[in-house]
């Protein structure tokens, strides 16, 4: 029979049929439209077949008709073994609980290693960890993923210059780097410094090398600030250009800015689903019913779930549900200049380094249209405009 899988699971019987006029038996099963197979004989007034479970009740309406006996030989099917196991429910709960045990303990903390620290900051890390909720005999679905971690540790403790974090099995490593640890002297290849930009000088210093500039001169890209030949011209020396040449340099920048604009803010309403996923199939843990919010945003957190030292395809899930508000923020004209100038300002310090400043602005041009205040700032600016240039052998000649 071609379906035999699907009548596994709804359940086979084998029947044997003896007595008188077994074959006319057989004819009123067919013609009832029952489905035999494995049909056998076995000597003259005996036959064995096999028949779907949901069809014995229609078989012994049919048997009342005749003078045939019937016997059940053998069950099989989902049906009789869902029975078996039932029956022998104590050794089924035992291993179901076996696995969950293991797998509940292959997904705790045994062990927190910590290497390259010093015991006081091994302390202050250990302390930092449980503040965290990073501590052995709790679950890892609960605690951040390593690069949280390791980012956590890095700016609470100031001792830190960096802290690895891996995760192995039940354990997580932590490799630490102390910042006490003695800076490498930097080694300098011959070089020039020279002008990145277009620029004024306004200040000079020079630590390595000859002067090639002034105070207040006007430099172009690529022009020599700081020559690494120094002494005699006949026997020069080629050394490593060092110094800082700061200079005023210009920018400019436009920024569009609507008076009126529609965003969301979060209003601290938050729902959690858990849920424990197996491919497509997804299990409902904690966290029942519908979303109520009409507008919230959703973030989803996946932890792999392990058996021993094996991650298996099953993953603990973690929604989140932020509820979230529309608002309208609508600016005056005077607030919307002031607005588009600061965003200027930042547009233009992420352009710059951590050490130049802002000297002086001018709004070189501002208008209103379409709902929006569009202007152009001319910024001045003190920065560093060096950059070192290799001398090569051609050069020092």
């Amino acid at each position: 029979m071609k379906n035999q899988w699907i009548e596994f699971y709804s359940g086979i019987v084998t029947v044997k049929i003896t007595g008188k006029g077994i074959e006319r038996f057989i004819n009123s099963l067919t013609r009832a439209n029952l489905v035999i197979w494995n049909v056998k004989k076995c000597g003259t007034n005996t036959i064995i077949f096999k028949m779907k479970l949901s069809d014995v009740h229609e078989l012994r309406k049919h048997k009342r008709n005749s003078d045939c006996k019937i016997r059940f030989l053998q069950r099989s099917g989902a049906p009789f073994l869902l029975k078996r196991l039932l029956r022998n429910s104590g050794f089924l709960i035992g291993a179901v609980g076996f696995i969950l045990v293991i797998m509940i303990l292959s997904n705790m903390v045994w062990g927190i290693e910590i290497k390259g620290a010093k015991p006081v900051t091994e302390h202050q890390i250990r302390k930092e960890l449980t503040n965290m909720g990073i501590k052995v005999g709790k679950l890892q679905f609960y605690m951040d993923d390593v690069e949280t971690i390791q980012r956590k540790l890095t700016n609470k403790i100031e001792e830190l210059t960096w802290v690895g974090v891996e995760l192995r099995g039940t354990t997580y490593h932590f490799q630490v780097v102390e910042k006490n640890q003695p800076k490498k002297p930097e080694v300098l290849s011959p070089r020039n410094l020279v002008a990145k930009k277009k620029a004024i000088i306004v200040k000079m210093f020079v630590e390595n090398g000859k002067s090639q500039v002034k105070l207040h001169d006007r430099v172009v890209p690529g022009q020599l600030l700081i020559s690494g030949s120094i002494g005699k011209e006949d026997k020069p020396k080629i050394v490593a250009a060092k110094g800082e040449i700061l200079g005023e340099t210009w920018y400019k920048t436009s920024v569009n800015l609507p008076l009126k604009s529609n965003f969301y803010v979060f209003n601290g309403q938050e729902k959690i689903k858990q849920s424990v996923s197996l491919g497509k199939l997804k299990i409902p843990v904690w966290g029942f019913g519908k979303i109520q919010y009409k507008e919230y945003e959703k973030e989803t957190l996946e932890k792999n779930i392990r058996f021993l030292k094996w991650e298996l395809p099953i993953t603990y899930v973690f929604d989140t549900y932020r509820e979230r508000e529309k608002v309208t923020r609508e600016y005056s004209r005077e607030e919307a200049i002031e607005m588009a100038k600061n965003l200027a300002r930042e547009d233009i310090k992420s352009l710059l380094s951590e050490e130049a400043k802002i000297k002086g602005e001018k709004v070189l041009h501002q208008s209103f249209e379409n709902g929006k205040v569009k202007i152009s700032i001319h910024f001045q600016v003190i920065e560093n405009i060096a950059k070192a240039e290799p001398i090569t052998q051609g050069d020092s000649e």
